[in-house]
């Protein structure tokens, strides 16, 4: 039997989207103009055939760039968030067997209007809500946004899918006007996700609701391959810096047992690395397959849909792991529908759960899954015969 794969962060952009950032943004520029020039992104039906030369293969969708608060003011990006959000549930409602899931995007320049939109897009079966890296240039760690946060966590219990958002406005070098070669994107995408891990490690986020589950694009971006800086190099926080006084962070860490690269492997993460089996190997080694997620970032590769699917699950079947980490990792995921409730039992002995919310296996192989079930990221191991989704 072909094994599930479910690819957790992958993106679209529905026509109905495109057209009203045109109304809104006209001369919005560069990354309409990519959005709009990829058919996977707005052409399902063409998406679909395409998924079909992968068996089993699934997708949680999220909608693609420009961010939502980058279009518009803070009064125009509440409708455009509850357009995309509406966009998303019908392509899943029309086609669940090929969009189990999808993620609610939100208008991250109107804190209030966001909290309404998780409420509304929670209700509606949306699995996770997606922020960026910063908020027109504004940190994740600013106390604005800590209401978000609470929000999907405390209130609704979803994870966060964190994307990375920076553009050519922001240059290579001070005395420049734009960065070049598309180096913003390239090298400044994953500099901003693993500036945005660091500062809500720093800030105390993730002792502050302690129960958040962050999903990073681009496993882990700079983090894992950068290990041995930030670990030693952050356990001296402070001994660089003479106007201001750091103590108290490492010192509030050290009370609860952990060092700041203890922090850095709390986060989730997902396989969308184009393909790269040593890169995704880095990923593994550092976050432990637990919190690696499989995704490939579809349709943004050069073929415009196919190629990082299909490198990514060469780049996974390749890998050597052990059999304890194939059974919790290798692409055998599955997405709880909003109206299921995972329910363990089934053939064989008990099932041994090692997160704290019900997951999934295939019910016709008894395949084991590492997935979104229950709202949040789940793994399981291969003690686990089945589990019921009725």
């Amino acid at each position: 039997m072909s094994e599930r794969k479910i690819d957790i962060y992958n993106h679209v952009m529905p026509n109905a989207v495109g057209d009203r950032i045109r109304e809104l943004a006209p001369g919005k520029g560069d990354m309409v103009k990519r959005v709009t020039s990829i058919p996977m992104l707005h052409d399902i039906e063409a998406r679909v055939r395409m998924m079909d030369r992968w068996p089993n293969y699934q997708q949680v969708l999220t909608l693609s760039n420009p961010p939502i608060e980058t279009i518009a003011g803070p009064a125009d990006t509440p409708d455009l968030a509850r357009v995309a959000n509406d966009e998303l549930k019908k392509i899943c409602d029309a086609r669940p067997d090929k969009f189990p899931a999808w993620v609610a995007s939100l208008p991250l320049n109107n804190v209030e209007a966001s909290l309404e939109e998780i409420d509304r897009a929670v209700a509606l079966g949306a699995r996770g809500i997606q922020i960026l890296t910063n908020v027109n240039g504004r940190p994740l760690d600013d106390p604005e946004f800590l209401p978000i946060f609470a929000h999907a966590t405390g209130r609704h219990g979803v994870p966060i899918w964190m994307h990375p958002a920076r553009d050519a406005r922001v240059a290579d070098y001070p005395g420049e006007a734009k960065s070049k070669y598309e180096i913003w994107q390239v090298l400044g995408w994953p500099y901003e996700t693993s500036v945005a891990m660091a500062r809500l490690v720093f800030s105390g986020m993730l002792d502050r609701v302690p129960e958040i589950k962050i999903i990073t694009h681009h496993l882990g971006a700079m983090i894992p391959y950068f290990e041995g800086r930030v670990g030693p190099l952050w356990d001296q926080l402070g001994t660089r810096t003479s106007d201001e006084d750091y103590s108290g962070i490492l010192a509030a860490m050290k009370a609860r047992g952990r060092r700041p690269i203890d922090y850095f492997r709390l986060f989730y993460n997902d396989t969308a690395v184009g393909g790269s089996a040593s890169a995704i190997r880095c990923g593994l080694d550092f976050f432990g397959a637990d919190r690696v997620l499989f995704a490939t970032d579809c349709p943004f590769d050069p073929e415009g849909g196919p190629m990082f699917i299909r490198e990514t699950i060469a780049a996974l079947n390749g890998l050597v792991l052990a059999d304890e980490e194939r059974a919790r990792h290798l692409l055998r995921q599955r997405v709880a529908h909003a109206e299921d409730r995972g329910q363990i039992g089934g053939r064989g002995r008990p099932a041994s759960i090692t997160s704290p919310r019900a997951a999934i296996t295939d019910q016709a192989g008894g395949h084991t899954v590492i997935g979104i079930a229950e709202k949040v990221p789940v793994t399981v191991k291969s003690t686990v015969s089945a589990v019921s989704l009725t």
